[in-house]
Protein backbone atom coordinates (compact mmCIF):
# COMPACT_ATOMS: atom_id res chain seq x y z
CA UNK A 1 0.00 0.00 0.00
CA UNK A 2 1.33 3.76 -0.73
CA UNK A 3 -0.16 6.88 -0.96
CA UNK A 4 -2.31 7.67 -3.61
CA UNK A 5 -3.42 11.31 -5.06
CA UNK A 6 -5.66 13.16 -7.11
CA UNK A 7 -4.68 16.50 -7.61
CA UNK A 8 -7.39 18.63 -6.30
CA UNK A 9 -8.34 20.85 -9.25
CA UNK A 10 -12.02 21.18 -8.68
CA UNK A 11 -12.03 22.50 -5.40
CA UNK A 12 -9.37 25.09 -6.84
CA UNK A 13 -11.44 26.30 -9.70
CA UNK A 14 -14.32 26.86 -7.30
CA UNK A 15 -12.27 29.04 -4.85
CA UNK A 16 -10.09 30.58 -7.19
CA UNK A 17 -13.12 31.55 -9.76
CA UNK A 18 -16.50 30.97 -8.22
CA UNK A 19 -15.51 32.19 -4.30
CA UNK A 20 -13.10 35.03 -5.13
CA UNK A 21 -13.23 35.83 -9.23
CA UNK A 22 -9.45 35.33 -9.29
CA UNK A 23 -9.15 35.95 -13.00
CA UNK A 24 -11.16 39.49 -12.94
CA UNK A 25 -9.23 40.23 -10.06
CA UNK A 26 -5.51 39.97 -11.58
CA UNK A 27 -6.91 41.63 -14.63
CA UNK A 28 -7.60 44.92 -13.02
CA UNK A 29 -3.57 44.90 -12.40
CA UNK A 30 -2.13 46.13 -15.97
CA UNK A 31 0.44 43.47 -15.25
CA UNK A 32 -1.86 40.34 -15.95
CA UNK A 33 -4.67 42.21 -18.36
CA UNK A 34 -4.37 39.87 -20.76
CA UNK A 35 -4.46 36.87 -18.31
CA UNK A 36 -7.08 34.12 -19.35
CA UNK A 37 -9.09 31.71 -17.09
CA UNK A 38 -7.87 28.85 -19.48
CA UNK A 39 -4.17 29.22 -19.50
CA UNK A 40 -4.82 29.40 -15.47
CA UNK A 41 -6.51 26.26 -15.52
CA UNK A 42 -4.29 24.51 -18.21
CA UNK A 43 -1.40 25.50 -15.68
CA UNK A 44 -3.03 24.08 -12.45
CA UNK A 45 -3.91 20.73 -14.50
CA UNK A 46 -0.27 19.97 -16.16
CA UNK A 47 1.24 21.40 -12.43
CA UNK A 48 -1.39 17.97 -11.13
CA UNK A 49 0.20 15.84 -13.69
CA UNK A 50 3.64 16.33 -12.73
CA UNK A 51 3.16 16.11 -8.90
CA UNK A 52 1.29 12.95 -9.09
CA UNK A 53 3.34 11.58 -11.74
CA UNK A 54 7.01 12.79 -11.06
CA UNK A 55 7.11 13.67 -7.71
CA UNK A 56 4.98 11.61 -5.67
CA UNK A 57 7.18 8.31 -6.62
CA UNK A 58 9.74 9.84 -4.59
CA UNK A 59 8.30 10.60 -1.19
CA UNK A 60 8.20 7.22 -0.09
CA UNK A 61 11.51 6.09 -0.90
CA UNK A 62 12.93 9.43 -0.11
CA UNK A 63 11.62 9.27 3.03
CA UNK A 64 13.31 5.88 3.79
CA UNK A 65 16.76 6.57 2.29
CA UNK A 66 16.89 10.45 3.50
CA UNK A 67 19.92 12.42 2.88
CA UNK A 68 23.83 11.02 2.78
CA UNK A 69 26.41 13.54 4.01
CA UNK A 70 29.99 12.63 2.65
CA UNK A 71 32.51 14.62 5.79
CA UNK A 72 35.37 14.27 2.88
CA UNK A 73 34.04 16.55 0.46
CA UNK A 74 31.24 18.78 2.80
CA UNK A 75 28.45 16.89 0.07
CA UNK A 76 24.85 15.57 0.42
CA UNK A 77 23.47 12.93 -1.65
CA UNK A 78 19.91 13.22 -2.20
CA UNK A 79 17.16 10.43 -2.12
CA UNK A 80 17.22 8.36 -5.76
CA UNK A 81 14.49 9.86 -8.07
CA UNK A 82 14.93 13.80 -6.70
CA UNK A 83 17.77 14.57 -9.25
CA UNK A 84 15.73 12.75 -12.24
CA UNK A 85 12.71 14.73 -10.64
CA UNK A 86 14.18 18.27 -10.35
CA UNK A 87 15.74 18.21 -13.49
CA UNK A 88 12.13 17.90 -15.29
CA UNK A 89 11.29 20.01 -13.17
CA UNK A 90 13.82 22.90 -14.62
CA UNK A 91 13.17 21.58 -18.39
CA UNK A 92 9.12 22.47 -17.63
CA UNK A 93 10.06 25.57 -16.65
CA UNK A 94 8.16 25.46 -13.55
CA UNK A 95 11.09 27.40 -11.46
CA UNK A 96 10.37 30.40 -13.61
CA UNK A 97 6.45 30.72 -13.42
CA UNK A 98 6.09 33.63 -11.11
CA UNK A 99 9.48 35.48 -11.89
CA UNK A 100 9.76 38.48 -13.60
CA UNK A 101 10.31 38.23 -17.46
CA UNK A 102 12.99 40.25 -17.46
CA UNK A 103 15.10 38.21 -15.97
CA UNK A 104 13.81 34.74 -17.44
CA UNK A 105 10.44 34.51 -15.57
CA UNK A 106 7.05 34.14 -17.26
CA UNK A 107 5.60 36.62 -15.09
CA UNK A 108 2.54 34.87 -14.38
CA UNK A 109 0.67 35.24 -10.72
CA UNK A 110 2.08 34.59 -7.57
CA UNK A 111 -1.81 32.64 -6.52
CA UNK A 112 -0.92 30.87 -9.41
CA UNK A 113 3.00 29.57 -8.07
CA UNK A 114 1.07 28.74 -4.60
CA UNK A 115 -1.39 26.66 -5.81
CA UNK A 116 1.69 24.59 -7.84
CA UNK A 117 3.50 24.29 -5.15
CA UNK A 118 0.52 23.16 -2.93
CA UNK A 119 0.06 20.48 -5.10
CA UNK A 120 4.04 19.39 -4.89
CA UNK A 121 3.97 19.58 -1.11
CA UNK A 122 1.30 16.65 -1.27
CA UNK A 123 3.54 14.74 -3.65
CA UNK A 124 6.66 15.48 -1.41
CA UNK A 125 7.06 18.00 0.92
CA UNK A 126 10.95 17.05 1.63
CA UNK A 127 11.74 17.77 -2.21
CA UNK A 128 9.79 20.64 -2.90
CA UNK A 129 11.71 22.73 -0.27
CA UNK A 130 14.78 22.68 -2.62
CA UNK A 131 12.88 24.81 -5.48
CA UNK A 132 10.63 26.50 -2.58
CA UNK A 133 13.42 28.09 -0.75
CA UNK A 134 14.97 29.33 -4.25
CA UNK A 135 11.93 31.51 -4.84
CA UNK A 136 12.37 33.36 -1.58
CA UNK A 137 16.16 33.93 -2.19
CA UNK A 138 14.93 35.16 -5.52
CA UNK A 139 12.37 37.18 -4.05
CA UNK A 140 14.47 38.79 -1.61
CA UNK A 141 17.33 39.60 -3.78
CA UNK A 142 14.66 41.10 -6.21
CA UNK A 143 13.79 43.53 -3.32
CA UNK A 144 16.60 44.45 -2.07
CA UNK A 145 19.51 43.53 -4.56
CA UNK A 146 21.46 45.78 -6.55
CA UNK A 147 21.42 45.91 -9.80
CA UNK A 148 24.94 43.97 -10.40
CA UNK A 149 23.79 41.41 -8.18
CA UNK A 150 20.25 40.99 -9.80
CA UNK A 151 21.84 40.20 -13.01
CA UNK A 152 24.86 38.16 -11.97
CA UNK A 153 22.09 36.00 -9.31
CA UNK A 154 18.67 36.04 -10.32
CA UNK A 155 18.82 34.54 -14.15
CA UNK A 156 20.28 31.25 -13.18
CA UNK A 157 17.48 31.05 -9.62
CA UNK A 158 14.72 31.93 -12.11
CA UNK A 159 15.56 29.08 -14.19
CA UNK A 160 16.79 26.32 -11.67
CA UNK A 161 20.03 26.10 -12.78
CA UNK A 162 20.73 27.49 -9.21
CA UNK A 163 19.01 26.79 -5.99
CA UNK A 164 18.63 29.02 -2.69
CA UNK A 165 19.01 29.10 1.02
CA UNK A 166 18.64 31.47 3.98
CA UNK A 167 20.87 31.44 6.80
CA UNK A 168 19.60 32.89 9.80
CA UNK A 169 20.27 30.55 12.76
CA UNK A 170 23.18 29.59 14.95
CA UNK A 171 24.08 27.30 17.37
CA UNK A 172 23.25 29.59 20.42
CA UNK A 173 20.46 31.62 19.39
CA UNK A 174 17.06 30.43 17.27
CA UNK A 175 14.79 33.19 16.70
CA UNK A 176 16.99 35.51 18.73
CA UNK A 177 18.20 36.76 15.56
CA UNK A 178 19.67 39.91 17.58
CA UNK A 179 22.40 37.36 19.45
CA UNK A 180 24.09 36.45 15.99
CA UNK A 181 27.27 36.34 16.05
CA UNK A 182 28.42 35.56 12.04
CA UNK A 183 31.28 38.37 11.25
CA UNK A 184 31.97 40.54 7.63
CA UNK A 185 34.78 41.80 6.85
CA UNK A 186 34.67 44.21 4.37
CA UNK A 187 37.22 43.99 1.52
CA UNK A 188 39.25 46.55 -0.73
CA UNK A 189 37.53 44.86 -3.93
CA UNK A 190 33.88 45.70 -2.40
CA UNK A 191 33.01 42.11 -0.82
CA UNK A 192 33.27 41.10 2.49
CA UNK A 193 34.88 38.02 4.31
CA UNK A 194 32.10 36.16 6.31
CA UNK A 195 33.33 33.89 9.37
CA UNK A 196 30.72 31.80 11.31
CA UNK A 197 28.15 29.12 11.59
CA UNK A 198 25.25 28.47 11.02
CA UNK A 199 22.59 25.38 11.72
CA UNK A 200 19.21 23.82 10.68
CA UNK A 201 19.68 25.39 6.92
CA UNK A 202 17.10 23.55 5.03
CA UNK A 203 18.82 22.48 1.39
CA UNK A 204 21.74 24.00 2.50
CA UNK A 205 23.85 21.55 0.59
CA UNK A 206 22.66 19.28 -1.82
CA UNK A 207 23.34 17.53 -5.73
CA UNK A 208 20.27 18.67 -7.42
CA UNK A 209 21.78 22.02 -9.03
CA UNK A 210 25.31 23.01 -10.43
CA UNK A 211 25.00 25.89 -7.63
CA UNK A 212 23.42 27.33 -4.52
CA UNK A 213 22.92 30.74 -3.36
CA UNK A 214 22.87 31.05 0.00
CA UNK A 215 21.69 34.38 1.86
CA UNK A 216 23.37 34.95 4.84
CA UNK A 217 22.64 37.19 8.13
CA UNK A 218 26.19 38.42 9.50
CA UNK A 219 27.43 41.32 11.40
CA UNK A 220 29.73 44.40 10.24
CA UNK A 221 32.83 45.39 12.28
CA UNK A 222 30.92 48.56 13.71
CA UNK A 223 27.32 47.05 13.84
CA UNK A 224 25.23 47.71 16.88
CA UNK A 225 24.23 45.36 19.36
CA UNK A 226 21.28 43.42 18.50
CA UNK A 227 18.39 43.24 15.80
CA UNK A 228 19.64 46.81 14.76
CA UNK A 229 23.50 45.37 13.48
CA UNK A 230 22.27 42.88 11.38
CA UNK A 231 23.31 42.88 7.53
CA UNK A 232 22.34 40.92 4.86
CA UNK A 233 24.99 38.97 2.30
CA UNK A 234 24.75 36.88 -0.82
CA UNK A 235 27.10 34.15 -0.62
CA UNK A 236 27.31 31.56 -3.77
CA UNK A 237 28.55 28.44 -3.37
CA UNK A 238 30.82 28.64 -6.08
CA UNK A 239 31.98 32.14 -6.94
CA UNK A 240 30.50 33.95 -9.50
CA UNK A 241 32.46 35.52 -12.06
CA UNK A 242 31.60 39.21 -13.66
CA UNK A 243 30.41 37.14 -16.67
CA UNK A 244 28.06 34.75 -14.34
CA UNK A 245 30.26 32.01 -15.12
CA UNK A 246 31.22 30.06 -11.84
CA UNK A 247 35.10 29.71 -10.40
CA UNK A 248 36.22 27.84 -7.96
CA UNK A 249 34.61 27.03 -4.15
CA UNK A 250 33.48 29.48 -1.87
CA UNK A 251 34.21 29.15 2.02
CA UNK A 252 31.06 27.96 2.83
CA UNK A 253 30.67 23.96 3.81
CA UNK A 254 28.42 21.96 4.97
CA UNK A 255 29.70 20.07 8.56
CA UNK A 256 27.04 18.03 8.72
CA UNK A 257 23.11 17.46 8.17
CA UNK A 258 20.19 16.74 11.07
CA UNK A 259 18.74 13.77 11.40
CA UNK A 260 15.07 14.79 11.91
CA UNK A 261 11.85 13.07 12.53
CA UNK A 262 10.28 14.26 9.29
CA UNK A 263 11.43 15.43 6.27
CA UNK A 264 14.03 13.32 5.67
CA UNK A 265 14.56 14.17 1.93
CA UNK A 266 15.77 17.53 3.05
CA UNK A 267 18.96 18.23 4.00
CA UNK A 268 19.08 20.44 7.75
CA UNK A 269 22.04 21.71 6.98
CA UNK A 270 25.52 22.82 9.04
CA UNK A 271 27.44 25.50 7.52
CA UNK A 272 30.44 27.14 8.21
CA UNK A 273 31.70 30.19 6.85
CA UNK A 274 35.55 30.23 6.88
CA UNK A 275 36.66 33.70 5.30
CA UNK A 276 34.00 33.13 3.09
CA UNK A 277 33.32 35.89 0.00
CA UNK A 278 29.68 37.21 0.31
CA UNK A 279 28.40 40.77 -0.95
CA UNK A 280 26.16 43.33 0.97
CA UNK A 281 22.58 43.04 -0.21
CA UNK A 282 20.64 46.33 0.55
CA UNK A 283 22.05 48.54 3.42
CA UNK A 284 24.30 48.15 6.00
CA UNK A 285 22.36 47.05 9.47
CA UNK A 286 19.37 46.32 7.68
CA UNK A 287 19.86 43.16 6.80
CA UNK A 288 16.82 41.57 8.99
CA UNK A 289 14.32 43.84 6.67
CA UNK A 290 15.88 42.34 3.77
CA UNK A 291 15.43 39.06 5.30
CA UNK A 292 12.04 39.84 5.93
CA UNK A 293 10.73 39.54 2.50
CA UNK A 294 12.00 36.08 2.34
CA UNK A 295 10.79 35.43 5.95
CA UNK A 296 7.13 36.22 5.22
CA UNK A 297 7.40 34.35 1.60
CA UNK A 298 8.70 31.36 3.83
CA UNK A 299 6.21 32.17 6.14
CA UNK A 300 3.34 31.90 3.86
CA UNK A 301 4.87 28.78 2.42
CA UNK A 302 5.07 26.74 5.37
CA UNK A 303 1.21 26.89 6.00
CA UNK A 304 0.89 26.04 2.17
CA UNK A 305 3.00 22.75 3.37
CA UNK A 306 0.17 21.91 5.61
CA UNK A 307 -2.41 22.06 3.48
CA UNK A 308 -0.78 20.05 0.90
CA UNK A 309 -0.09 17.21 3.74
CA UNK A 310 -3.81 17.95 4.89
CA UNK A 311 -5.31 17.26 1.31
CA UNK A 312 -2.78 14.17 0.48
CA UNK A 313 -3.68 12.35 4.82
CA UNK A 314 -7.50 13.33 3.94
CA UNK A 315 -7.98 11.78 -0.05
CA UNK A 316 -6.43 8.52 1.66
CA UNK A 317 -7.87 8.15 4.87
CA UNK A 318 -11.71 8.61 2.88
CA UNK A 319 -10.17 5.90 0.54
CA UNK A 320 -9.13 3.92 3.40
CA UNK A 321 -12.43 4.87 5.68
CA UNK A 322 -14.57 3.81 2.72
CA UNK A 323 -12.96 -0.23 2.33
CA UNK A 324 -12.16 -1.39 5.86
CA UNK A 325 -14.64 -3.32 7.28
CA UNK A 326 -14.94 -3.26 11.13
CA UNK A 327 -17.94 -3.55 13.31
CA UNK A 328 -21.69 -2.29 12.57
CA UNK A 329 -23.14 0.68 12.29
CA UNK A 330 -24.47 1.78 16.19
CA UNK A 331 -27.99 2.54 13.80
CA UNK A 332 -27.78 -0.74 12.25
CA UNK A 333 -25.91 -2.71 9.39
CA UNK A 334 -25.49 -0.12 6.45
CA UNK A 335 -23.85 -3.31 4.17
CA UNK A 336 -25.99 -5.92 5.66
CA UNK A 337 -24.18 -7.85 2.28
CA UNK A 338 -20.85 -7.59 4.29
CA UNK A 339 -19.40 -9.26 7.67
CA UNK A 340 -19.19 -5.57 9.06
CA UNK A 341 -19.59 -2.24 7.96
CA UNK A 342 -16.81 -0.02 6.27
CA UNK A 343 -15.72 2.67 9.02
CA UNK A 344 -17.24 5.43 7.47
CA UNK A 345 -20.05 4.62 9.10
CA UNK A 346 -18.69 5.41 12.49
CA UNK A 347 -19.31 9.06 13.70
CA UNK A 348 -15.77 9.46 15.14
CA UNK A 349 -14.31 8.58 11.75
CA UNK A 350 -16.39 10.73 10.28
CA UNK A 351 -15.48 13.46 12.64
CA UNK A 352 -11.84 12.58 11.84
CA UNK A 353 -12.12 13.07 8.16
CA UNK A 354 -14.71 16.34 8.21
CA UNK A 355 -12.18 17.63 10.21
CA UNK A 356 -9.15 17.04 7.74
CA UNK A 357 -11.76 17.87 4.68
CA UNK A 358 -12.80 21.10 6.48
CA UNK A 359 -9.12 22.48 7.41
CA UNK A 360 -8.31 21.56 4.05
CA UNK A 361 -10.42 23.43 1.84
CA UNK A 362 -10.01 25.91 4.67
CA UNK A 363 -6.67 26.70 3.96
CA UNK A 364 -6.89 26.54 0.47
CA UNK A 365 -9.32 29.50 0.59
CA UNK A 366 -7.29 31.69 3.14
CA UNK A 367 -3.96 30.74 1.50
CA UNK A 368 -5.67 31.44 -1.83
CA UNK A 369 -7.00 34.95 -0.71
CA UNK A 370 -3.20 35.58 0.39
CA UNK A 371 -1.85 35.00 -2.65
CA UNK A 372 -4.66 37.46 -4.39
CA UNK A 373 -3.41 40.21 -2.01
CA UNK A 374 0.15 39.54 -2.52
CA UNK A 375 0.00 40.23 -6.30
CA UNK A 376 -2.06 43.11 -5.77
CA UNK A 377 0.06 44.75 -2.89
CA UNK A 378 2.59 44.53 -5.77
CA UNK A 379 1.09 45.39 -8.48
CA UNK A 380 -2.03 47.20 -8.31
CA UNK A 381 -1.77 50.25 -10.09
CA UNK A 382 -3.15 52.54 -7.47
CA UNK A 383 -1.02 53.02 -4.37
CA UNK A 384 -3.79 53.01 -1.78
CA UNK A 385 -4.85 49.70 -2.91
CA UNK A 386 -1.74 48.58 -2.80
CA UNK A 387 -0.98 49.43 0.98
CA UNK A 388 -4.17 48.34 1.71
CA UNK A 389 -3.67 44.93 0.38
CA UNK A 390 0.02 44.88 1.81
CA UNK A 391 -1.88 45.66 5.54
CA UNK A 392 -4.34 42.75 5.84
CA UNK A 393 -1.61 40.57 3.88
CA UNK A 394 0.67 41.26 7.01
CA UNK A 395 -1.81 40.93 9.66
CA UNK A 396 -2.87 37.34 7.96
CA UNK A 397 0.71 35.93 7.51
CA UNK A 398 1.37 35.00 10.93
CA UNK A 399 -1.87 33.50 10.82
CA UNK A 400 -1.21 31.74 7.85
CA UNK A 401 1.69 30.27 9.07
CA UNK A 402 0.48 29.20 12.78
CA UNK A 403 -3.26 28.65 12.00
CA UNK A 404 -3.10 26.10 9.05
CA UNK A 405 0.04 24.30 10.47
CA UNK A 406 -1.55 23.68 13.89
CA UNK A 407 -4.59 22.73 11.96
CA UNK A 408 -2.56 20.26 9.43
CA UNK A 409 -1.06 18.65 12.78
CA UNK A 410 -4.72 17.74 14.10
CA UNK A 411 -5.84 16.75 10.90
CA UNK A 412 -2.57 14.10 9.95
CA UNK A 413 -3.16 12.70 13.49
CA UNK A 414 -6.89 11.99 13.01
CA UNK A 415 -6.10 10.37 9.21
CA UNK A 416 -3.81 8.48 11.00
CA UNK A 417 -6.02 7.43 13.62
CA UNK A 418 -8.84 6.83 10.69
CA UNK A 419 -6.26 3.44 9.83
CA UNK A 420 -6.07 2.31 13.22
CA UNK A 421 -2.80 -0.30 13.64
CA UNK A 422 -2.23 0.44 10.37
CA UNK A 423 -1.52 3.88 10.55
CA UNK A 424 1.25 3.69 12.48
CA UNK A 425 2.83 1.02 9.98
CA UNK A 426 5.12 2.66 7.79
CA UNK A 427 4.16 0.91 4.23
CA UNK A 428 1.19 2.99 4.33
CA UNK A 429 2.30 6.20 4.41
CA UNK A 430 0.40 8.11 7.18
CA UNK A 431 2.87 8.07 9.88
CA UNK A 432 5.41 10.07 7.48
CA UNK A 433 2.72 12.53 7.04
CA UNK A 434 2.35 12.85 10.66
CA UNK A 435 6.10 13.28 10.87
CA UNK A 436 6.46 15.91 7.96
CA UNK A 437 3.84 17.96 9.41
CA UNK A 438 5.10 17.94 12.91
CA UNK A 439 8.01 20.32 11.98
CA UNK A 440 6.22 23.00 10.01
CA UNK A 441 5.12 24.10 13.61
CA UNK A 442 8.45 24.54 14.60
CA UNK A 443 10.54 26.04 11.74
CA UNK A 444 10.58 29.66 10.50
CA UNK A 445 9.46 30.96 13.98
CA UNK A 446 7.71 28.30 16.25
CA UNK A 447 3.89 28.94 16.29
CA UNK A 448 4.48 30.82 19.38
CA UNK A 449 6.22 33.27 18.04
CA UNK A 450 3.95 33.72 15.31
CA UNK A 451 1.24 34.36 17.87
CA UNK A 452 3.82 36.95 19.87
CA UNK A 453 3.82 38.72 15.79
CA UNK A 454 0.08 38.80 15.22
CA UNK A 455 -0.98 40.09 18.91
CA UNK A 456 1.93 42.17 19.59
CA UNK A 457 2.96 44.01 16.68
CA UNK A 458 0.25 43.39 14.09
CA UNK A 459 -2.43 44.58 16.69
CA UNK A 460 -1.07 46.02 19.59
CA UNK A 461 2.11 47.48 17.38
CA UNK A 462 -0.53 49.53 15.08
CA UNK A 463 -3.38 50.06 17.77
CA UNK A 464 -5.90 47.76 15.88
CA UNK A 465 -6.28 49.13 12.31
CA UNK A 466 -5.47 46.39 10.19
CA UNK A 467 -7.66 43.60 12.19
CA UNK A 468 -10.35 46.33 12.30
CA UNK A 469 -10.44 46.90 8.61
CA UNK A 470 -10.78 43.45 8.13
CA UNK A 471 -13.92 43.12 10.97
CA UNK A 472 -15.18 45.95 8.81
CA UNK A 473 -14.75 43.87 5.77
CA UNK A 474 -16.21 40.71 7.13
CA UNK A 475 -19.16 42.86 8.54
CA UNK A 476 -19.72 44.46 4.86
CA UNK A 477 -19.83 41.35 3.04
CA UNK A 478 -22.21 39.95 5.97
CA UNK A 479 -24.35 42.95 5.04
CA UNK A 480 -24.92 42.39 1.78
CA UNK A 481 -26.30 38.94 2.49
CA UNK A 482 -28.03 39.17 5.44
CA UNK A 483 -31.60 38.96 4.03
CA UNK A 484 -30.64 35.34 2.35
CA UNK A 485 -32.83 32.95 5.28
CA UNK A 486 -30.22 30.03 4.79
CA UNK A 487 -27.01 31.96 5.31
CA UNK A 488 -28.33 32.86 8.84
CA UNK A 489 -26.53 29.66 10.77
CA UNK A 490 -23.45 31.23 9.47
CA UNK A 491 -23.67 35.00 9.87
CA UNK A 492 -25.02 34.81 13.27
CA UNK A 493 -21.76 32.86 14.82
CA UNK A 494 -19.70 34.85 12.61
CA UNK A 495 -21.46 38.39 14.23
CA UNK A 496 -21.59 37.39 17.36
CA UNK A 497 -17.43 36.44 17.06
CA UNK A 498 -16.23 39.22 15.79
CA UNK A 499 -17.90 41.61 18.89
CA UNK A 500 -16.40 39.00 21.46
CA UNK A 501 -12.84 39.56 19.22
CA UNK A 502 -13.46 43.32 19.81
CA UNK A 503 -13.69 43.24 23.14
CA UNK A 504 -10.80 40.74 24.01
CA UNK A 505 -8.50 42.67 22.08
CA UNK A 506 -9.41 46.31 23.90
CA UNK A 507 -9.40 44.21 27.06
CA UNK A 508 -5.72 42.71 26.07
CA UNK A 509 -4.56 46.02 25.77
CA UNK A 510 -5.97 47.74 28.85
CA UNK A 511 -4.33 44.58 31.23
CA UNK A 512 -1.06 44.91 28.79
CA UNK A 513 -0.13 48.73 29.43
CA UNK A 514 0.14 47.38 33.27
CA UNK A 515 1.76 44.39 32.40
CA UNK A 516 3.34 43.10 29.36
CA UNK A 517 3.35 39.84 29.89
CA UNK A 518 -0.08 39.85 29.39
CA UNK A 519 0.53 39.67 25.21
CA UNK A 520 2.72 36.62 26.00
CA UNK A 521 -0.17 34.80 28.02
CA UNK A 522 -3.12 35.06 25.54
CA UNK A 523 -1.18 35.11 22.23
CA UNK A 524 -1.57 31.81 21.00
CA UNK A 525 -5.06 31.26 22.26
CA UNK A 526 -5.75 34.82 20.22
CA UNK A 527 -4.40 33.52 16.83
CA UNK A 528 -6.35 30.48 16.97
CA UNK A 529 -9.17 33.23 17.50
CA UNK A 530 -8.10 34.98 14.49
CA UNK A 531 -8.04 32.13 12.77
CA UNK A 532 -11.14 30.83 12.89
CA UNK A 533 -12.75 34.27 12.20
CA UNK A 534 -10.89 34.12 9.25
CA UNK A 535 -12.05 30.59 8.31
CA UNK A 536 -15.35 30.88 9.67
CA UNK A 537 -15.50 33.83 7.08
CA UNK A 538 -14.22 32.50 3.93
CA UNK A 539 -16.95 28.97 5.00
CA UNK A 540 -19.27 31.41 4.87
CA UNK A 541 -18.57 32.86 1.50
CA UNK A 542 -18.41 29.22 0.26
CA UNK A 543 -21.61 28.29 1.62
CA UNK A 544 -22.99 31.77 -0.06
CA UNK A 545 -21.65 30.90 -3.36
CA UNK A 546 -22.39 27.07 -3.26
CA UNK A 547 -26.21 28.33 -2.65
CA UNK A 548 -26.54 30.38 -4.91
CA UNK A 549 -25.02 27.80 -7.72
CA UNK A 550 -28.28 25.43 -6.48
CA UNK A 551 -30.61 28.74 -6.71
CA UNK A 552 -29.51 28.00 -10.67
CA UNK A 553 -30.12 24.79 -11.11
CA UNK A 554 -26.60 23.93 -10.74
CA UNK A 555 -26.05 20.22 -9.53
CA UNK A 556 -22.36 19.84 -9.13
CA UNK A 557 -21.91 17.80 -6.10
CA UNK A 558 -19.20 20.03 -4.87
CA UNK A 559 -22.12 22.69 -3.89
CA UNK A 560 -23.64 20.06 -1.82
CA UNK A 561 -20.65 19.13 -0.02
CA UNK A 562 -19.22 22.88 0.32
CA UNK A 563 -22.56 23.08 2.75
CA UNK A 564 -21.63 20.17 4.36
CA UNK A 565 -18.37 20.76 5.11
CA UNK A 566 -19.26 24.30 6.25
CA UNK A 567 -22.16 23.40 8.66
CA UNK A 568 -19.80 20.68 10.14
CA UNK A 569 -16.99 23.72 10.87
CA UNK A 570 -19.51 25.98 12.42
CA UNK A 571 -20.82 23.11 14.64
CA UNK A 572 -17.71 21.13 15.39
CA UNK A 573 -14.57 23.42 14.39
CA UNK A 574 -15.33 26.56 15.33
CA UNK A 575 -16.83 26.28 19.11
CA UNK A 576 -12.95 25.83 20.07
CA UNK A 577 -12.83 29.53 20.34
CA UNK A 578 -14.95 29.37 23.60
CA UNK A 579 -11.77 27.48 25.63
CA UNK A 580 -9.88 30.13 23.82
CA UNK A 581 -11.73 32.94 24.46
CA UNK A 582 -12.06 32.02 28.66
CA UNK A 583 -8.78 31.28 28.53
CA UNK A 584 -8.02 34.81 27.14
CA UNK A 585 -9.62 36.45 29.37
CA UNK A 586 -7.62 35.38 32.66
CA UNK A 587 -4.69 37.29 33.17
CA UNK A 588 -1.06 36.18 33.27
CA UNK A 589 -1.13 35.70 37.17
CA UNK A 590 -1.36 31.50 37.12
CA UNK A 591 1.20 31.57 33.93
CA UNK A 592 3.91 33.82 35.85
CA UNK A 593 3.69 33.55 39.61
CA UNK A 594 4.63 30.18 39.90
CA UNK A 595 7.76 30.04 41.59
CA UNK A 596 6.87 26.98 43.49
CA UNK A 597 5.69 24.79 40.65
CA UNK A 598 8.86 25.63 38.07
CA UNK A 599 11.16 25.43 41.00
Amino acid sequence: MSLRYTPPLRDMHFVLHEMFGAIDTLNALPRYASLDKDTFNAVLEEAGKFAAEVVLPTNAPGDAQGCQFDAANHSVKTPEGFQSAYRQYVEAGWPSLACEPEYGGQGLPFVLNQCVYEMLNSANQAWTMYPGLSHGAYEALLAHGSDTLKQRFLPPLTSGQWTGTMCLTEPHCGTDLGLLRTKAEPQADGSYLLTGNKIFISAGEHDLAENIVHLVLARLPDAPQGSKGISLFVVSKYLVGEDGQLGQRNRIFCTGIEHKMGIHGNATAQLQLDGAVGHLVGEPHKGLAAMFVMMNAARLGVGNQSLGLTEIAYQNALAYAKERLQMRSLSGPKAPEQPADPIIVHPDVRHQLLTAKAYAEGARMLGSYCGLLLDQAHHHPDEQQRASANAQLALLTPVVKAFITDNGMAATIGCQQVFGGHGYIRETGMEQLVRDARINLIYEGTNAVQALDLLGRKVMGDQGRALTALGKQIAAWAAEHRSEAKLAQFLLPLHELGERLTELTQAIGARAQRNPDEIGAVAVDYLRIVGHMAFGWLWARAAQVALAAQARGETDPIYAAKLETARFYFARLMPEVETALRRAQNNAQSLMQTTHALA
